[in-house]
């Protein structure tokens, strides 16, 4: 009865020191970096499938226009420069969150939406321009698959802008916060992921399609 008695106390000492660590340790060290590292490698599988689509119907216009024909690469160049400031920008506020300096990161990621606010006007206007000169994505493979991955891109970049909102929402309320610096670090991996992705777009899409 005794060795009964010594067992459940056991059992149950172990499951209360379970119960303990589990309560005060949700996160495995580096574990959320991890998880969203694996997310990034599936997405940039995605972009690999949507590149590789292009890159086999980039030249079926279809008797349509192509590239040289439709692309403005002055205002793509400008785009471009407005993504790559954001992500500058992003550098800043990383800068600022190592100082613990929440407004400067409030500031500098505010800025960082801006400039992607920007991007995406410019790269709504160039659909509506395309769409509105006849150049929409059902008229030859060559617009539907640009369409697609440009399109894909500019849903990211939205998607990292509401994160971006909803950050600095939580920094402002809770400061930087553990919890906070690790979402940080996060969507600063996403931001330049998606930096990396359109300077394969401007050189795969936009450059060559002019040549």
């Amino acid at each position: 009865m005794s060795d009964i008695r010594t067992s459940h106390g056991a059992a149950a000492g172990a499951l209360s020191s379970r119960e303990y660590h589990l309560a005060h340790e949700p996160h495995p060290e580096n574990g959320t970096l991890l998880g969203f590292w694996l997310y990034l490698m599936s997405d940039c599988l995605i972009f690999a499938a949507l590149f590789a689509t292009y890159g086999v119907l980039g030249r079926s216009y279809a008797a349509g226009p192509n590239g040289a024909e439709l692309f403005d690469l002055t205002l793509v160049a400008i785009n471009t420069g407005f993504l790559l400031l954001s992500s500058i920008t992003f550098g800043f506020a990383m800068l600022r969150k190592q100082m613990g300096d929440v407004k400067g990161t409030l500031l500098w990621l505010a800025v960082t939406g801006l400039f992607g606010l920007c991007f995406l006007g410019l790269e709504l206007y160039e659909f509506y321009h395309l769409i509105h000169e006849g150049a929409g994505p059902q008229r030859s493979a060559f617009l539907s698959a640009f369409f697609t991955l440009v399109g894909t891109h500019g849903l990211h970049v939205t998607f990292g802008l509401i994160w971006l909102v909803v950050l600095m929402l939580q920094i402002n309320k809770h400061g930087l916060s553990t919890e906070n610096k690790r979402r940080l670090m996060c969507l600063s991996m996403f931001w330049h992921f998606l930096d990396v992705v359109w300077i394969g777009v401007f050189t795969f899409v936009y450059l060559m399609g002019v040549l």
